[in-house]
């Protein structure tokens, strides 16, 4: 998915340092240029994150094959349009184009399958639920090239605050520490809820529906929305019980600013501005944190809160896809095995992602990369799981998730009613 992030976030990017190394699990196939490539050139449609991830490696891309790269780059709907009209008319346009996974379906039967590359020792570098969204039908289409979940952020300064520890303690019973499940997390966000401090215990989106569909996996579904034969289930006990305990810090416990407008950017610019104890979010904001932020120097990480089936998130993986009309299929197969080998080189550029474990786990060490270890535990959670790859799945989003989240944070419907509907217009969908 695109990440709205704050454009003060952007300016205020912390600069990354140290010389990245290329991951040490088995690469795919060989990636060494041949002469008869020497002075080629192969053109990648990306949009700027893809570009910014993968700029380094495409220099050194060349710098060892002699095959020159250039970068495609428009904005994130653009990816999508532009890749759609080039397979409809067969122009032949771009070699490689990297695509958010929710379009994997769409485009699937128009792109080239890469099964030699994704080896058992190439996916076993990598999280399952990527690998999992890199095939369509039978055949995998896609290496995924970074890859993002939600994690915990928390202020480090109010939970090591001995008065704050002694007070949580005595109302709650337990320590104050970070929390692992959906009560601690709404027990610290009751505890740290200060209005008139201007200090919220956390705040709950209301403008987007993927932390939510992170509660269902949490709750113990083994899918969102649609089950693995493509029947809905998003009224089933699990999404209800996600559902309600999603509303709760807000419409339960009155924690929070109204959700109607808090949508990803407003989240983290509120705990930028120190006014939020806690937010859940994308790992890859904790480098971005600005310098002059209120909360500079006071961030801590944990892995993504867990509900009865335990840890789990939706993943935002991006895949490096060849089109069947790439006027240089064999250089651009050659060009994903390469950035596969050197896929640490992404945590060099400003987002600072990657989609190897090992890659990560080369920095996750090192002061500054804290994220990456609750990063990791996050992705690599067996619940962790991939949105359903249906061609329908944006307009179910659009028209269905993101609106029922809304209606069931006005609080006046019960989130049983508001899935009841939600099912009704998804299956009209589904029939189009």
């Amino acid at each position: 998915m695109r990440l709205k992030i704050g454009t003060a976030a952007l300016a205020a990017s912390l600069a990354l340092a140290g010389c990245s190394a290329s991951a040490t699990a088995s690469a795919p196939a060989s990636s060494s240029g041949s002469a008869a490539a020497a002075g080629q050139t192969i053109r990648i449609l990306a949009e700027g994150g893809g570009v910014g991830l993968q700029k380094g490696i495409a220099e050194q891309f060349t710098k060892d094959t002699g095959v020159k790269v250039e970068f495609v780059e428009v904005p994130y709907a653009d990816v999508h349009d532009k890749l759609a009209a080039d397979i409809s008319t067969g122009a032949g346009a771009y070699d490689l184009a990297t695509i958010d996974v929710i379009w994997m379906t769409e485009f699937g039967p128009s792109l080239a399958p890469i099964d030699d590359l994704m080896t058992a020792d190439v996916a076993g570098d990598l999280p399952a639920a990527l690998v999992a969204d890199a095939k369509f039908e039978d055949h995998f289409i896609g290496m995924p090239q970074w890859a993002n979940a939600e994690i915990l952020f928390y202020r480090k300064d109010l939970f090591a605050d001995a008065k704050e520890q002694k007070a949580f303690k005595a109302q709650f019973g337990y320590d104050l520490v970070p929390p692992t499940t959906w009560q601690q997390y709404r027990d610290v966000a009751k505890f740290f809820n200060r209005p008139k401090d201007k200090l919220y215990g956390t705040a709950v989106k209301g403008a987007v529906e993927t932390e939510w569909l992170a509660y269902v996996l949490q709750a113990g579904s083994p899918s969102v929305v649609l089950d693995t034969s493509g029947a809905v289930i998003i009224d089933d006990a699990n999404h209800v019980k996600a559902l309600e305990e999603y509303i709760a810090p807000y419409c339960t416990d009155k924690v929070g600013p109204d959700p109607a407008t808090t949508d990803w950017a407003a989240a983290q610019n509120l705990f930028y501005q120190g006014q939020s104890a806690m937010m859940l979010f994308w790992a890859h904001a904790y480098r971005m944190t600005p310098e002059d932020s209120k909360v500079s120097d006071k961030v801590g990480v944990a892995p993504m809160i867990a509900g009865p089936g335990g840890i789990a998130a939706i993943p935002g993986p991006w895949y490096n896809v060849i089109p069947n009309d790439s006027p240089h299929a064999d250089l651009a197969k050659q060009y994903i095995a390469y950035a596969y080998e050197h896929n640490a080189m992404g945590i060099d550029a400003p987002l600072g992602l990657a989609a190897r474990t090992s890659a990560y786990e080369q920095f996750q060490d090192k002061a500054g990369y804290e994220a990456f270890t609750p990063l990791l535990t996050t992705l690599n959670a067996p619940a962790t799981t991939g949105r359903p790859m249906d061609v329908h799945w944006q307009q179910i989003t659009d028209q269905v998730l993101t609106p029922s989240v809304q209606k069931a944070l006005t609080c006046k419907a019960s989130p049983t009613d508001v899935l009841a509907e939600a099912r009704t217009k998804i299956e009209a969908i589904l029939k189009q």
